[in-house]
């Protein structure tokens, strides 16, 4: 079945989106995801039970916040050290802002300090952005407000001339579309496009440049058998650290 086809199959905008986290995650050996990333959680689940049944190398997950797959005891400081000795091999940032450059904003917009409005803060996203190989940005809105051409500040910078970095930004996944990221070029670039949008539409709701194909793709959409695991195992594994969203993909396919 190809993409396009795939848009006549019953599946939801964000079990396009987990669906789509589990193939820019393949080949990952371990994947690390924040206390209130459910989707990002969601979709390493699936590529590890898919590995299971292919008979494919073993996913490991940490989720922090959980008590199930988290396997770190002493919380970020264990997380960073892992990351520093190059055992995750995959994590997800977001941002107030992201710009063209895969810049990411988390402190606030406005001229820093006298911040108009003020966002939680960095943490340890500028470290995990220089050490983990395979970075994905999500954000589910994909709008001029988060898609800016400029940060107005810089937690954690896409790129680094003349600084030894091994991570950085893979892709940028949002509710609209799926860009990669060119490190040497500093630039994004149109993948796909979901279900329901257009590439008028991605232009037009983006605030940086960016290159594209004269006809995007429509994003692959999940087959059956993806549709299963995920409303089955992936959804059930979901319980335990995030209820909630659990409850919204189940109310959510009983209401389709």
């Amino acid at each position: 079945m190809s993409a396009r086809d795939g848009a006549a199959l019953d599946y939801s905008a964000r079990e396009l989106l987990i669906a789509t986290i589990a193939e820019l995650l393949d080949g990952v050996r371990h994947v690390a995801v924040g206390a209130s990333s459910p989707i990002p959680a969601a979709g390493a689940m699936l590529l590890r039970a898919r590995n299971e049944m292919r008979g494919r190398e073993a996913v490991r997950i940490s989720i922090l916040g959980s008590q199930e797959h988290n396997f770190f005891t002493n919380g970020g400081v264990e997380v960073f050290d892992c990351a520093a000795q190059g055992r995750i091999d995959a994590f997800f940032l977001g941002g107030g802002q992201i710009d063209g450059e895969a810049n990411i904003n988390l402190v606030g917009t406005g001229d820093y300090p006298n911040s108009e409005v003020r966002w939680p803060g960095c943490f340890g996203s500028a470290f995990i952005y220089f050490v983990v190989p395979r970075v994905i940005l999500f954000r589910e809105e994909h709008s001029p407000r988060v898609l800016v051409e400029k940060v107005d500040y810089v937690s954690a910078p896409g790129t680094s001339a003349g600084v030894a970095r091994r991570g950085g930004p893979y892709a940028l996944l949002t509710g609209m579309a799926l860009f990669s990221f060119d490190r040497a070029r500093r630039r994004f670039a149109l993948r796909s496009v979901h279900r329901g949008a257009t590439a008028a539409e991605v232009r037009a709701n983006t605030g940086f440049d960016y290159d594209s194909p004269a006809d995007p793709p429509q994003t692959k959409a999940p087959d059956e058998a993806t549709l299963a695991i995920l409303r089955g195992r992936v959804t059930q594994e979901l319980a335990e650290t995030y209820p909630q969203f659990a409850e919204h993909l189940r109310s959510a396919r009983a209401a389709a």
